[in-house]
């Protein structure tokens, strides 16, 4: 077994015996399994292995609104600056989030697979499938059509696992339980039920869905950033791309509070701008 970087940063100043012992502990008690829904519970390595940088522990939520042909990823996460990582989107194609030990190349490749014609299970099958370090990866894709497809691998750091509904999915690594990524998708799918009684959109029922995995647990260790990107062609600032809103909260000690209060300034300022064109 590959002894990971963060075990290095662990055994600093360590004597000799005592980094032995440290290693040899971690090494047998690393395995975390997932499936293709969920991964196990707790492991006593979680705190020290989740000290690795390079780690997106986050919970995330792609989805498509057929009505309005929106695409969105929202994310929230102990990580810096989550947004410039986990989510990807192409309007008319698709939304990815990747994450857990992010590979940011599912992203582009993933949605210029889309754009070719692949299904969404297809682009996490091909990405996947293609990547030496599918066990360490998390992916959840959905394309134009509603296809919704995602990806746990077997060495995410427990707990982390998806679900999978109509038109979105929602995962999550370093997660306090199966509870989140549970809350997300029931409370989405309540929002996306509710929209005309509630005068909502898909960037709505998405932060819906953040709230309600924060309120069941959400990262283990704790949160820092959040990220909002919804797609809509020509719907960006002067109708010049496909950016209807894209939004991020790179350090904050309550990033889903601060990204709601962001959103709302959003649709007072651009949205009634591009309104009134």
């Amino acid at each position: 077994m590959t002894v990971r970087t963060d075990l290095g940063f662990m055994v600093r100043g360590a004597s000799i015996v005592q980094a032995y012992i440290l290693i040899t502990v971690l090494i047998a008690s690393s395995g975390c399994q997932a499936t293709s829904v969920t991964a196990s519970g707790s492991n006593p390595s979680d705190v020290a292995l989740t000290n690795d940088r390079n780690t997106v522990a986050t919970f995330s939520i792609v989805a498509f609104d057929p009505r309005t042909g929106d695409l969105g990823v929202a994310v929230q996460s102990k990580f810096f600056g989550v947004g410039s990582v986990v989510p990807w989107a192409r309007a008319g194609v698709g939304a990815i989030a990747t994450q857990a030990w992010a590979n940011v190349r599912y992203g582009p490749e993933g949605l210029d697979l889309l754009a070719s014609g692949k299904t969404a299970l297809d682009v996490v099958r091909e990405l996947t499938t293609a990547d030496a370090a599918r066990d360490k990866r998390q992916i959840g894709v959905v394309d134009a059509t509603g296809n919704a497809a995602a990806f746990t691998g077997s060495a995410c750091h427990p707990w982390a696992g998806h679900r999978q509904g109509k038109a979105y999915c929602v995962q999550g690594n370093i997660l306090t339980g199966e509870d989140v990524v549970d809350a997300m998708a029931k409370t989405f799918e309540a929002a996306r039920t509710e929209r005309d009684d509630e005068n909502t959109e898909l960037a709505d029922w998405l932060m819906a869905a953040l709230r309600a995995g924060q309120e069941a647990g959400g990262d283990k260790r704790g949160r820092q950033s959040a990220a909002l990107l919804i797609v809509r062609d020509g719907a960006g600032f002067g109708g010049g791309n496909d950016r209807y809103i894209d939004l991020r909260v790179e350090d904050h000690p309550q990033p889903i509070k601060e990204l709601s209060r962001l959103l709302s300034l959003h649709r007072e300022f651009f949205i009634r701008a591009r309104n009134e064109r």
